[in-house]
Protein backbone atom coordinates (compact mmCIF):
# COMPACT_ATOMS: atom_id res chain seq x y z
CA UNK A 1 0.00 0.00 0.00
CA UNK A 2 1.34 3.40 -1.01
CA UNK A 3 1.46 6.06 1.66
CA UNK A 4 0.07 9.47 0.78
CA UNK A 5 1.08 10.89 4.16
CA UNK A 6 4.84 10.60 4.59
CA UNK A 7 6.49 10.49 8.01
CA UNK A 8 7.93 13.93 7.29
CA UNK A 9 4.51 15.35 6.49
CA UNK A 10 3.07 13.84 9.65
CA UNK A 11 5.91 15.25 11.72
CA UNK A 12 5.65 18.75 10.26
CA UNK A 13 1.91 18.77 10.81
CA UNK A 14 1.59 17.16 14.24
CA UNK A 15 4.90 17.06 16.12
CA UNK A 16 4.40 20.54 17.65
CA UNK A 17 1.00 19.43 18.99
CA UNK A 18 2.51 16.26 20.45
CA UNK A 19 5.29 18.25 22.11
CA UNK A 20 2.79 20.68 23.63
CA UNK A 21 0.66 17.78 24.91
CA UNK A 22 3.72 16.15 26.49
CA UNK A 23 4.58 19.40 28.24
CA UNK A 24 1.01 19.93 29.43
CA UNK A 25 0.60 16.51 31.06
CA UNK A 26 3.73 17.45 33.03
CA UNK A 27 2.64 20.94 34.09
CA UNK A 28 -1.12 20.12 34.41
CA UNK A 29 -1.90 23.59 33.01
CA UNK A 30 -4.92 24.49 30.89
CA UNK A 31 -4.47 23.86 27.17
CA UNK A 32 -6.54 22.55 24.30
CA UNK A 33 -5.85 22.52 20.56
CA UNK A 34 -9.52 21.83 19.88
CA UNK A 35 -11.79 24.91 19.95
CA UNK A 36 -14.87 24.77 22.20
CA UNK A 37 -16.88 27.39 20.32
CA UNK A 38 -18.89 26.33 17.24
CA UNK A 39 -17.95 29.51 15.35
CA UNK A 40 -14.25 28.59 15.46
CA UNK A 41 -14.80 25.96 12.75
CA UNK A 42 -15.76 28.36 9.98
CA UNK A 43 -18.87 30.16 8.84
CA UNK A 44 -20.27 27.22 6.88
CA UNK A 45 -19.33 24.52 9.44
CA UNK A 46 -22.70 24.42 11.28
CA UNK A 47 -24.72 23.94 8.10
CA UNK A 48 -22.15 21.58 6.60
CA UNK A 49 -22.04 19.46 9.74
CA UNK A 50 -25.82 19.18 9.93
CA UNK A 51 -26.04 18.30 6.24
CA UNK A 52 -23.33 15.64 6.63
CA UNK A 53 -25.19 14.10 9.56
CA UNK A 54 -28.51 14.15 7.74
CA UNK A 55 -26.87 12.52 4.71
CA UNK A 56 -25.92 9.53 6.86
CA UNK A 57 -29.50 8.84 7.92
CA UNK A 58 -31.27 6.09 6.04
CA UNK A 59 -28.05 4.73 4.53
CA UNK A 60 -25.65 1.82 4.84
CA UNK A 61 -22.48 2.82 6.65
CA UNK A 62 -19.83 1.25 4.44
CA UNK A 63 -16.44 0.46 5.98
CA UNK A 64 -15.03 -2.15 3.58
CA UNK A 65 -13.73 -4.26 6.45
CA UNK A 66 -13.22 -8.05 6.23
CA UNK A 67 -15.71 -10.55 7.59
CA UNK A 68 -18.90 -8.60 6.91
CA UNK A 69 -21.68 -11.20 6.97
CA UNK A 70 -24.71 -8.92 7.02
CA UNK A 71 -26.07 -5.58 8.11
CA UNK A 72 -27.66 -4.36 11.30
CA UNK A 73 -28.78 -1.18 13.02
CA UNK A 74 -31.76 0.30 14.79
CA UNK A 75 -30.69 3.48 16.61
CA UNK A 76 -33.53 5.77 17.62
CA UNK A 77 -32.69 9.28 18.74
CA UNK A 78 -33.68 10.16 22.31
CA UNK A 79 -35.15 13.20 20.58
CA UNK A 80 -37.56 10.99 18.63
CA UNK A 81 -36.55 10.17 15.06
CA UNK A 82 -35.12 6.82 14.00
CA UNK A 83 -31.70 7.17 12.37
CA UNK A 84 -32.31 4.19 10.04
CA UNK A 85 -28.60 3.56 9.52
CA UNK A 86 -27.31 0.06 8.80
CA UNK A 87 -23.83 -0.99 9.87
CA UNK A 88 -21.71 -3.97 8.82
CA UNK A 89 -22.06 -7.00 11.05
CA UNK A 90 -18.73 -8.77 11.44
CA UNK A 91 -17.74 -12.42 11.64
CA UNK A 92 -15.00 -12.28 14.31
CA UNK A 93 -13.37 -15.44 12.96
CA UNK A 94 -12.56 -13.49 9.80
CA UNK A 95 -12.18 -9.98 11.15
CA UNK A 96 -9.85 -10.62 14.10
CA UNK A 97 -7.13 -12.42 12.08
CA UNK A 98 -7.27 -9.61 9.53
CA UNK A 99 -6.78 -7.05 12.30
CA UNK A 100 -3.75 -8.90 13.65
CA UNK A 101 -2.16 -9.06 10.20
CA UNK A 102 -1.30 -5.38 10.20
CA UNK A 103 0.13 -5.22 13.70
CA UNK A 104 3.75 -6.12 12.88
CA UNK A 105 4.22 -3.14 10.57
CA UNK A 106 2.38 -0.90 13.04
CA UNK A 107 4.65 -2.09 15.86
CA UNK A 108 7.79 -1.60 13.79
CA UNK A 109 6.78 1.96 12.91
CA UNK A 110 7.71 2.98 16.46
CA UNK A 111 6.11 5.18 19.11
CA UNK A 112 6.58 8.51 17.34
CA UNK A 113 5.05 7.50 14.03
CA UNK A 114 2.15 5.83 15.80
CA UNK A 115 1.53 8.95 17.89
CA UNK A 116 1.61 11.19 14.82
CA UNK A 117 -0.84 8.98 12.92
CA UNK A 118 -3.15 9.08 15.96
CA UNK A 119 -2.96 12.86 15.90
CA UNK A 120 -3.86 12.81 12.22
CA UNK A 121 -6.95 10.76 13.07
CA UNK A 122 -7.90 13.25 15.78
CA UNK A 123 -7.34 16.18 13.41
CA UNK A 124 -9.74 14.65 10.90
CA UNK A 125 -12.33 14.09 13.61
CA UNK A 126 -11.86 17.65 14.85
CA UNK A 127 -12.50 19.06 11.40
CA UNK A 128 -15.89 17.32 11.48
CA UNK A 129 -16.82 18.36 15.01
CA UNK A 130 -20.20 19.77 13.98
CA UNK A 131 -21.14 16.50 12.30
CA UNK A 132 -19.99 14.52 15.34
CA UNK A 133 -22.00 16.82 17.60
CA UNK A 134 -25.24 15.89 15.86
CA UNK A 135 -24.31 12.20 15.96
CA UNK A 136 -23.62 12.38 19.70
CA UNK A 137 -26.75 14.43 20.36
CA UNK A 138 -29.01 11.98 18.55
CA UNK A 139 -27.59 8.87 20.17
CA UNK A 140 -26.92 10.07 23.73
CA UNK A 141 -29.67 12.63 24.25
CA UNK A 142 -27.21 15.38 25.15
CA UNK A 143 -28.30 18.89 24.24
CA UNK A 144 -26.50 20.21 21.17
CA UNK A 145 -23.95 22.44 22.90
CA UNK A 146 -23.00 19.72 25.35
CA UNK A 147 -22.79 17.17 22.53
CA UNK A 148 -20.64 19.64 20.61
CA UNK A 149 -18.23 20.26 23.47
CA UNK A 150 -18.17 17.00 25.42
CA UNK A 151 -18.57 14.81 22.34
CA UNK A 152 -16.19 16.94 20.27
CA UNK A 153 -13.23 18.96 21.59
CA UNK A 154 -13.32 17.56 25.13
CA UNK A 155 -13.36 13.98 23.83
CA UNK A 156 -10.61 14.81 21.35
CA UNK A 157 -8.55 16.30 24.18
CA UNK A 158 -8.93 13.06 26.15
CA UNK A 159 -7.78 11.08 23.11
CA UNK A 160 -4.76 13.33 22.64
CA UNK A 161 -3.96 13.10 26.34
CA UNK A 162 -3.89 9.30 26.07
CA UNK A 163 -1.56 9.51 23.07
CA UNK A 164 0.80 11.77 25.01
CA UNK A 165 0.90 9.40 27.99
CA UNK A 166 1.40 6.43 25.67
CA UNK A 167 4.29 8.12 23.88
CA UNK A 168 5.92 9.18 27.15
CA UNK A 169 5.76 5.68 28.61
CA UNK A 170 7.06 3.96 25.48
CA UNK A 171 10.00 6.35 25.13
CA UNK A 172 10.96 6.25 28.80
CA UNK A 173 13.28 3.40 27.82
CA UNK A 174 15.79 4.11 25.01
CA UNK A 175 15.37 2.24 21.76
CA UNK A 176 18.92 0.92 21.91
CA UNK A 177 21.93 0.89 24.21
CA UNK A 178 25.57 -0.22 24.09
CA UNK A 179 26.39 -2.28 27.17
CA UNK A 180 29.92 -2.85 28.38
CA UNK A 181 30.93 -4.71 31.55
CA UNK A 182 34.60 -4.46 32.61
CA UNK A 183 36.41 -7.80 33.10
CA UNK A 184 39.67 -6.66 34.67
CA UNK A 185 42.61 -7.61 32.45
CA UNK A 186 40.34 -9.31 29.96
CA UNK A 187 38.40 -7.51 27.28
CA UNK A 188 35.08 -6.17 28.55
CA UNK A 189 31.85 -7.96 27.77
CA UNK A 190 30.00 -5.98 25.12
CA UNK A 191 26.45 -6.24 23.95
CA UNK A 192 24.23 -4.17 21.69
CA UNK A 193 20.74 -4.12 23.21
CA UNK A 194 17.51 -3.15 21.50
CA UNK A 195 14.30 -2.38 23.39
CA UNK A 196 11.03 -2.65 21.49
CA UNK A 197 7.60 -1.65 22.76
CA UNK A 198 5.62 -4.74 21.78
CA UNK A 199 1.81 -4.50 21.74
CA UNK A 200 -0.32 -7.02 23.60
CA UNK A 201 -2.75 -7.84 20.79
CA UNK A 202 -6.23 -6.78 19.81
CA UNK A 203 -7.84 -4.21 22.09
CA UNK A 204 -11.61 -4.32 22.55
CA UNK A 205 -13.41 -1.05 23.24
CA UNK A 206 -16.92 -1.58 24.63
CA UNK A 207 -18.64 1.77 24.18
CA UNK A 208 -21.29 3.41 26.36
CA UNK A 209 -24.56 5.09 25.48
CA UNK A 210 -24.18 8.41 27.26
CA UNK A 211 -20.67 9.53 26.27
CA UNK A 212 -19.59 7.35 23.35
CA UNK A 213 -16.63 9.51 22.30
CA UNK A 214 -15.59 11.08 25.62
CA UNK A 215 -15.44 7.72 27.37
CA UNK A 216 -14.30 5.83 24.27
CA UNK A 217 -11.39 7.88 22.96
CA UNK A 218 -8.95 7.39 25.87
CA UNK A 219 -8.90 3.60 25.54
CA UNK A 220 -9.04 3.65 21.75
CA UNK A 221 -6.09 5.99 21.31
CA UNK A 222 -4.06 4.58 24.21
CA UNK A 223 -4.23 1.13 22.63
CA UNK A 224 -3.62 2.31 19.08
CA UNK A 225 -0.67 4.50 20.08
CA UNK A 226 0.95 1.56 21.88
CA UNK A 227 0.81 -0.63 18.77
CA UNK A 228 -2.39 -2.60 19.28
CA UNK A 229 -5.22 -3.08 16.84
CA UNK A 230 -8.56 -1.81 18.19
CA UNK A 231 -11.95 -3.45 17.73
CA UNK A 232 -14.71 -0.97 18.57
CA UNK A 233 -17.96 -2.49 19.90
CA UNK A 234 -20.38 0.44 20.34
CA UNK A 235 -23.42 0.47 22.57
CA UNK A 236 -26.35 -0.55 20.32
CA UNK A 237 -28.11 2.76 20.99
CA UNK A 238 -24.99 4.84 20.25
CA UNK A 239 -23.24 3.33 17.24
CA UNK A 240 -22.92 6.31 14.92
CA UNK A 241 -20.31 8.46 16.74
CA UNK A 242 -17.92 5.52 17.10
CA UNK A 243 -18.62 4.26 13.58
CA UNK A 244 -17.64 7.69 12.26
CA UNK A 245 -14.51 7.50 14.41
CA UNK A 246 -13.61 4.09 13.00
CA UNK A 247 -14.06 5.35 9.45
CA UNK A 248 -11.78 8.36 10.10
CA UNK A 249 -9.16 6.10 11.67
CA UNK A 250 -9.22 3.60 8.81
CA UNK A 251 -8.84 6.35 6.21
CA UNK A 252 -5.91 7.99 8.04
CA UNK A 253 -4.13 4.67 8.64
CA UNK A 254 -4.40 3.71 4.98
CA UNK A 255 -3.16 7.09 3.79
CA UNK A 256 -0.18 6.81 6.12
CA UNK A 257 0.73 3.43 4.59
CA UNK A 258 -0.66 1.13 7.29
CA UNK A 259 -3.35 -1.53 7.30
CA UNK A 260 -6.78 0.05 7.71
CA UNK A 261 -7.90 -3.05 9.59
CA UNK A 262 -5.91 -1.94 12.62
CA UNK A 263 -9.20 -0.27 13.60
CA UNK A 264 -12.51 -2.01 12.96
CA UNK A 265 -16.15 -1.93 14.03
CA UNK A 266 -18.23 -4.70 15.62
CA UNK A 267 -21.95 -3.89 15.76
CA UNK A 268 -24.36 -6.36 17.31
CA UNK A 269 -27.72 -7.51 16.05
CA UNK A 270 -30.70 -6.85 18.37
CA UNK A 271 -30.34 -8.99 21.47
CA UNK A 272 -27.11 -10.59 20.26
CA UNK A 273 -24.95 -9.35 23.14
CA UNK A 274 -21.54 -9.87 21.51
CA UNK A 275 -19.50 -7.95 24.09
CA UNK A 276 -19.11 -10.99 26.36
CA UNK A 277 -18.07 -13.38 23.60
CA UNK A 278 -15.63 -10.89 22.07
CA UNK A 279 -14.09 -10.14 25.47
CA UNK A 280 -13.21 -13.83 25.90
CA UNK A 281 -11.59 -14.26 22.49
CA UNK A 282 -7.93 -15.28 22.79
CA UNK A 283 -6.94 -12.55 20.31
CA UNK A 284 -8.36 -9.90 22.63
CA UNK A 285 -5.67 -8.88 25.12
CA UNK A 286 -7.02 -5.50 26.29
CA UNK A 287 -10.59 -4.48 27.20
CA UNK A 288 -11.86 -0.95 27.86
CA UNK A 289 -15.39 -0.76 29.24
CA UNK A 290 -17.81 1.86 30.58
CA UNK A 291 -21.17 0.73 31.89
CA UNK A 292 -22.95 -1.24 34.57
CA UNK A 293 -21.22 -2.67 37.61
CA UNK A 294 -22.61 -6.14 36.92
CA UNK A 295 -21.01 -6.50 33.50
CA UNK A 296 -17.87 -4.67 34.57
CA UNK A 297 -17.41 -7.14 37.41
CA UNK A 298 -18.05 -10.00 34.98
CA UNK A 299 -15.35 -8.73 32.63
CA UNK A 300 -12.83 -8.36 35.46
CA UNK A 301 -13.57 -11.91 36.61
CA UNK A 302 -13.80 -13.77 33.31
CA UNK A 303 -11.69 -11.95 30.69
CA UNK A 304 -8.55 -13.27 32.32
CA UNK A 305 -6.50 -13.33 29.12
CA UNK A 306 -6.84 -9.55 28.87
CA UNK A 307 -5.93 -6.41 30.77
CA UNK A 308 -9.36 -5.04 31.69
CA UNK A 309 -10.06 -1.35 32.35
CA UNK A 310 -13.53 -0.61 33.71
CA UNK A 311 -15.58 2.42 34.67
CA UNK A 312 -18.71 1.26 36.49
CA UNK A 313 -21.40 2.66 38.76
CA UNK A 314 -20.71 4.75 41.83
CA UNK A 315 -22.49 6.94 44.36
CA UNK A 316 -21.13 10.47 44.18
CA UNK A 317 -21.46 12.46 47.38
CA UNK A 318 -21.35 16.12 48.41
CA UNK A 319 -20.79 17.00 52.07
CA UNK A 320 -22.43 20.33 53.02
CA UNK A 321 -20.87 21.52 56.27
CA UNK A 322 -20.75 25.33 55.94
CA UNK A 323 -20.12 27.98 53.30
CA UNK A 324 -19.09 31.59 52.96
CA UNK A 325 -20.98 31.88 49.63
CA UNK A 326 -24.42 30.40 50.14
CA UNK A 327 -25.89 31.77 46.92
CA UNK A 328 -22.88 30.58 44.92
CA UNK A 329 -23.05 27.13 46.50
CA UNK A 330 -26.72 26.74 45.63
CA UNK A 331 -26.20 27.91 42.05
CA UNK A 332 -23.25 25.58 41.58
CA UNK A 333 -25.12 22.57 42.97
CA UNK A 334 -28.25 23.38 40.96
CA UNK A 335 -26.25 23.39 37.74
CA UNK A 336 -24.41 20.18 38.67
CA UNK A 337 -27.69 18.36 39.37
CA UNK A 338 -29.32 19.61 36.17
CA UNK A 339 -26.58 19.21 33.54
CA UNK A 340 -27.56 16.48 31.05
CA UNK A 341 -30.38 15.47 33.39
CA UNK A 342 -27.90 13.98 35.84
CA UNK A 343 -26.93 11.29 33.29
CA UNK A 344 -23.22 11.62 34.01
CA UNK A 345 -21.00 9.27 35.98
CA UNK A 346 -19.77 12.36 37.85
CA UNK A 347 -23.14 13.89 38.80
CA UNK A 348 -23.67 14.30 42.57
CA UNK A 349 -26.29 11.95 43.96
CA UNK A 350 -26.16 12.31 47.75
CA UNK A 351 -26.00 15.69 49.49
CA UNK A 352 -25.12 15.09 53.15
CA UNK A 353 -26.53 17.97 55.22
CA UNK A 354 -26.49 18.19 59.04
CA UNK A 355 -30.06 17.99 60.31
CA UNK A 356 -29.31 20.89 62.72
CA UNK A 357 -28.39 23.08 59.78
CA UNK A 358 -25.28 24.85 58.50
CA UNK A 359 -23.48 28.17 58.98
CA UNK A 360 -23.43 30.47 55.95
CA UNK A 361 -22.66 34.05 55.02
CA UNK A 362 -26.44 34.51 54.86
CA UNK A 363 -26.91 33.33 58.45
CA UNK A 364 -27.73 29.98 59.97
CA UNK A 365 -29.71 27.73 57.63
CA UNK A 366 -31.67 24.71 58.80
CA UNK A 367 -31.68 21.43 56.90
CA UNK A 368 -35.17 22.19 55.58
CA UNK A 369 -34.12 25.69 54.50
CA UNK A 370 -31.07 24.37 52.63
CA UNK A 371 -33.20 21.79 50.83
CA UNK A 372 -35.92 24.31 49.99
CA UNK A 373 -33.39 26.88 48.79
CA UNK A 374 -31.64 24.31 46.60
CA UNK A 375 -34.98 23.27 45.11
CA UNK A 376 -35.71 26.93 44.41
CA UNK A 377 -32.27 27.35 42.79
CA UNK A 378 -32.96 24.42 40.46
CA UNK A 379 -36.40 25.82 39.63
CA UNK A 380 -34.87 29.23 38.95
CA UNK A 381 -32.17 27.76 36.73
CA UNK A 382 -34.67 25.72 34.71
CA UNK A 383 -37.64 28.08 34.84
CA UNK A 384 -37.19 29.14 31.23
CA UNK A 385 -37.96 26.19 28.96
CA UNK A 386 -35.45 27.17 26.29
CA UNK A 387 -32.67 27.37 28.85
CA UNK A 388 -33.86 24.12 30.43
CA UNK A 389 -33.76 22.25 27.12
CA UNK A 390 -30.24 23.51 26.53
CA UNK A 391 -29.04 22.18 29.90
CA UNK A 392 -31.08 19.01 30.34
CA UNK A 393 -31.03 17.33 26.97
CA UNK A 394 -33.26 14.27 26.70
CA UNK A 395 -33.52 11.19 28.90
CA UNK A 396 -31.34 8.56 27.28
CA UNK A 397 -33.49 5.49 27.89
CA UNK A 398 -36.76 4.30 29.50
CA UNK A 399 -34.97 3.03 32.62
CA UNK A 400 -33.90 6.56 33.55
CA UNK A 401 -37.46 7.79 33.06
CA UNK A 402 -38.83 4.99 35.22
CA UNK A 403 -36.43 5.81 38.09
CA UNK A 404 -37.42 9.47 37.90
CA UNK A 405 -41.14 8.66 37.89
CA UNK A 406 -40.60 6.43 40.92
CA UNK A 407 -38.83 9.11 42.96
CA UNK A 408 -41.71 9.32 45.43
CA UNK A 409 -41.08 5.68 46.36
CA UNK A 410 -37.70 6.72 47.76
CA UNK A 411 -39.03 9.27 50.25
CA UNK A 412 -40.46 12.77 50.65
CA UNK A 413 -39.97 14.64 47.35
CA UNK A 414 -38.69 18.14 48.01
CA UNK A 415 -38.41 19.02 44.32
CA UNK A 416 -40.87 17.49 41.90
CA UNK A 417 -39.77 16.81 38.35
CA UNK A 418 -41.72 18.51 35.60
CA UNK A 419 -42.09 17.73 31.93
CA UNK A 420 -40.67 20.11 29.34
CA UNK A 421 -41.58 20.17 25.65
CA UNK A 422 -38.73 20.54 23.21
CA UNK A 423 -39.74 23.00 20.46
CA UNK A 424 -37.82 21.17 17.71
CA UNK A 425 -38.27 17.59 18.91
CA UNK A 426 -41.73 17.14 20.49
CA UNK A 427 -41.12 13.40 21.00
CA UNK A 428 -38.10 14.03 23.23
CA UNK A 429 -38.49 13.02 26.88
CA UNK A 430 -37.20 16.08 28.76
CA UNK A 431 -37.61 16.24 32.53
CA UNK A 432 -36.27 18.47 35.29
CA UNK A 433 -34.50 16.83 38.27
CA UNK A 434 -36.16 15.50 41.40
CA UNK A 435 -34.74 15.99 44.90
CA UNK A 436 -35.73 13.51 47.61
CA UNK A 437 -35.32 13.95 51.37
CA UNK A 438 -33.68 11.03 53.13
CA UNK A 439 -32.75 10.00 56.65
CA UNK A 440 -29.02 9.63 57.05
CA UNK A 441 -29.02 8.70 60.73
CA UNK A 442 -26.21 6.33 61.56
CA UNK A 443 -28.62 3.60 62.68
CA UNK A 444 -30.29 3.66 59.27
CA UNK A 445 -27.21 3.04 57.15
CA UNK A 446 -25.52 0.81 59.70
CA UNK A 447 -28.63 -1.41 59.76
CA UNK A 448 -28.60 -1.43 55.98
CA UNK A 449 -25.02 -2.64 56.01
CA UNK A 450 -25.86 -5.46 58.41
CA UNK A 451 -28.66 -6.64 56.16
CA UNK A 452 -26.56 -6.87 52.98
CA UNK A 453 -26.42 -10.43 51.74
CA UNK A 454 -28.24 -11.72 54.83
CA UNK A 455 -31.79 -11.41 53.61
CA UNK A 456 -32.54 -9.11 56.52
CA UNK A 457 -33.92 -6.19 54.56
CA UNK A 458 -33.42 -3.91 51.58
CA UNK A 459 -30.66 -1.36 51.33
CA UNK A 460 -31.69 2.26 51.70
CA UNK A 461 -32.14 3.91 48.27
CA UNK A 462 -29.37 6.49 48.56
CA UNK A 463 -26.75 3.79 49.15
CA UNK A 464 -27.11 2.52 45.58
CA UNK A 465 -26.55 4.41 42.35
CA UNK A 466 -29.74 5.98 41.04
CA UNK A 467 -28.51 6.97 37.60
CA UNK A 468 -30.30 9.98 36.18
CA UNK A 469 -31.98 13.14 37.53
CA UNK A 470 -32.79 11.88 41.04
CA UNK A 471 -30.70 13.09 43.98
CA UNK A 472 -31.03 12.77 47.73
CA UNK A 473 -30.79 15.44 50.43
CA UNK A 474 -29.59 13.20 53.23
CA UNK A 475 -30.05 14.55 56.76
CA UNK A 476 -27.13 13.48 58.97
CA UNK A 477 -26.68 13.93 62.70
CA UNK A 478 -23.37 15.76 62.36
CA UNK A 479 -20.51 16.52 60.00
CA UNK A 480 -18.62 13.68 61.67
CA UNK A 481 -21.41 11.30 60.72
CA UNK A 482 -21.34 12.75 57.20
CA UNK A 483 -17.64 11.91 56.96
CA UNK A 484 -18.27 8.38 58.19
CA UNK A 485 -21.10 7.89 55.71
CA UNK A 486 -18.93 9.35 52.95
CA UNK A 487 -16.16 6.89 53.78
CA UNK A 488 -18.51 3.93 53.76
CA UNK A 489 -20.12 5.01 50.50
CA UNK A 490 -16.80 5.36 48.68
CA UNK A 491 -15.42 2.13 50.08
CA UNK A 492 -18.45 -0.02 49.34
CA UNK A 493 -20.08 1.65 46.33
CA UNK A 494 -17.32 3.75 44.81
CA UNK A 495 -17.37 7.35 43.65
CA UNK A 496 -16.10 9.12 40.57
CA UNK A 497 -16.37 12.48 42.32
CA UNK A 498 -16.70 13.85 45.83
CA UNK A 499 -17.65 17.46 46.59
CA UNK A 500 -17.70 19.39 49.83
CA UNK A 501 -18.48 22.82 51.25
CA UNK A 502 -16.86 23.93 54.47
CA UNK A 503 -15.27 26.98 56.07
CA UNK A 504 -13.54 24.84 58.68
CA UNK A 505 -9.86 24.01 58.12
CA UNK A 506 -10.25 20.98 60.38
CA UNK A 507 -13.21 19.65 58.38
CA UNK A 508 -11.35 20.33 55.15
CA UNK A 509 -8.39 18.28 56.35
CA UNK A 510 -10.72 15.49 57.48
CA UNK A 511 -12.39 15.43 54.05
CA UNK A 512 -9.02 15.23 52.33
CA UNK A 513 -7.99 12.38 54.62
CA UNK A 514 -11.12 10.36 53.80
CA UNK A 515 -10.61 10.86 50.06
CA UNK A 516 -6.91 10.03 50.26
CA UNK A 517 -7.53 6.88 52.24
CA UNK A 518 -10.47 5.73 50.10
CA UNK A 519 -8.99 7.01 46.81
CA UNK A 520 -11.58 9.46 45.52
CA UNK A 521 -11.25 12.75 43.64
CA UNK A 522 -12.31 15.72 45.80
CA UNK A 523 -13.56 19.18 44.84
CA UNK A 524 -13.86 21.78 47.61
CA UNK A 525 -16.06 24.88 47.78
CA UNK A 526 -16.94 25.19 44.10
CA UNK A 527 -19.15 28.26 43.73
CA UNK A 528 -18.24 29.63 40.29
CA UNK A 529 -18.07 28.29 36.75
CA UNK A 530 -16.31 25.01 37.56
CA UNK A 531 -18.53 22.10 38.59
CA UNK A 532 -17.89 18.84 40.41
CA UNK A 533 -19.11 16.81 37.43
CA UNK A 534 -16.67 18.34 34.94
CA UNK A 535 -13.03 17.38 34.41
CA UNK A 536 -10.45 18.93 32.10
CA UNK A 537 -8.10 16.81 30.01
CA UNK A 538 -4.36 17.20 30.63
CA UNK A 539 -5.05 18.51 34.13
CA UNK A 540 -7.82 16.61 35.94
CA UNK A 541 -7.84 12.87 36.54
CA UNK A 542 -11.20 11.24 35.82
CA UNK A 543 -11.68 8.68 38.56
CA UNK A 544 -8.78 7.24 40.54
CA UNK A 545 -8.95 3.52 39.82
CA UNK A 546 -8.76 3.03 43.57
CA UNK A 547 -12.41 2.51 44.55
CA UNK A 548 -15.23 0.30 43.20
CA UNK A 549 -16.47 2.91 40.70
CA UNK A 550 -13.51 2.32 38.36
CA UNK A 551 -10.31 0.33 38.22
CA UNK A 552 -8.54 2.83 35.97
CA UNK A 553 -7.96 6.56 35.69
CA UNK A 554 -8.43 8.75 32.64
CA UNK A 555 -5.64 9.35 32.13
CA UNK A 556 -2.41 8.44 33.87
CA UNK A 557 0.68 6.36 33.19
CA UNK A 558 -0.92 3.22 34.59
CA UNK A 559 -3.75 3.54 32.03
CA UNK A 560 -1.32 3.13 29.12
CA UNK A 561 1.74 1.28 30.46
CA UNK A 562 0.22 -2.21 30.56
CA UNK A 563 -0.98 -2.01 26.95
CA UNK A 564 2.54 -2.90 25.75
CA UNK A 565 5.53 -4.83 27.03
CA UNK A 566 9.19 -4.00 26.56
CA UNK A 567 10.88 -6.81 24.63
CA UNK A 568 14.68 -6.84 24.64
CA UNK A 569 16.95 -8.19 21.90
CA UNK A 570 20.66 -8.65 22.80
CA UNK A 571 23.52 -9.15 20.35
CA UNK A 572 27.28 -9.24 20.81
CA UNK A 573 28.98 -6.17 19.42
Amino acid sequence: MTARLSPQQLSEKHRPTLDRALETIRTRAYWSPHPEHPKAYGESAPADGLAAFQALRGTRFELDQPGTDGWTGGEVSPYGPALEIEYPHADPDVLLPAMRAGMAAWRDAGPETRALVCLEILARISARTHEFAHAVMHTSGQAFMMAFQAGGPHAQDRGLEAVAYAYAEQTRTPGAADWSKPQGKRDPLRLRKSFIAAPRGVSLLIGCNTFPTWNGYPGLFASLATGNAVLVKPHPRAVLPLAMTVRAAREALAEAGFDANLVALAVERPGEGIAASLALRPEVRIVDYTGSTAFGDWLETHARQAVVHTEKAGVNTVVVDSTDDYKGMLANLAFSLSLYSGQMCTTPQNLLIPRDGITTDAGEKSYDEVVADLAAAVDGLLGDDARANGLLGALVNPDVKARLEGAADFGDVALTSREITHPDFPEAVVRTPALVKADGARKVWEKSGESEGAGGGAEVPYLSECFGPVSFAVAVDSTRDALDLLRRTIREKGAMTVGAYTTSPETERALEEVCLEESAQLSLNLTGGVYVNQTAAFSDFHGTGGNPAANATLCDAAFVANRFRMVEVRRPE
